[in-house]
């Protein structure tokens, strides 16, 4: 099944956007990983563009509301960058664990698609935002959506500039 896509006529319009590690490995959670997703989501903010209206990253996914001039080609910068980052971690802290994402003598680290859906309503957006937001509460990683550290709802800033639309 071929991967859905960003239209070349939406690419700066506002996107909900899912990155799965592959396989659904949990792979985030240790080794400064958290910290590798954030830096990638500041640096595209502040070199390509990417304006982030809300995130959550999760054990072994993550999902924003983005937009860029180009967002097609920031997202399979920002994946392509961080598959780096993931497999130079690896390397170092986990060398075993790497054989998970062999394919053909290549490593990957993300499933095929990002499931791009545009934001074309205020409802829509309202409902994405809640979806993120109380991703963390679902999986009972933690009682309240603020709670969770690596979301645009935590009381922990982060890095990342999260923006307002509207």
């Amino acid at each position: 099944m071929p991967s859905v896509r960003i239209q070349k006529a939406l690419k700066d319009q506002v996107h909900f956007i899912t990155f799965t590690v592959k396989n659904w490995y949990y792979l985030f959670d240790r080794y400064q990983r958290f910290q590798l997703l954030e830096d990638s989501f500041v640096y595209c903010q502040k070199e390509k563009g990417l304006k982030v209206y809300a995130f959550v990253f999760m054990l072994n996914h993550l999902h924003f509301i983005t937009s860029a001039p180009d967002l097609a080609n920031v997202i399979g910068s920002m994946k392509t960058f961080l598959s780096k980052k993931f497999k130079q971690s690896i390397l170092e802290n986990e060398p075993n664990l790497l054989k998970l994402f062999e394919k053909d003598g290549k490593y990957q680290f993300w499933e095929e698609n990002n499931f791009p859906k545009l934001i074309n309503s205020e409802k829509f957006l309202q409902q994405k935002i809640e979806y993120i937001h109380f991703n963390p509460v679902k999986k009972l990683y933690v009682h309240e959506p603020e709670d969770w550290m690596w979301s645009s709802s935590s009381k922990v800033p982060t890095k990342i500039e999260i923006l307002r639309l509207g």
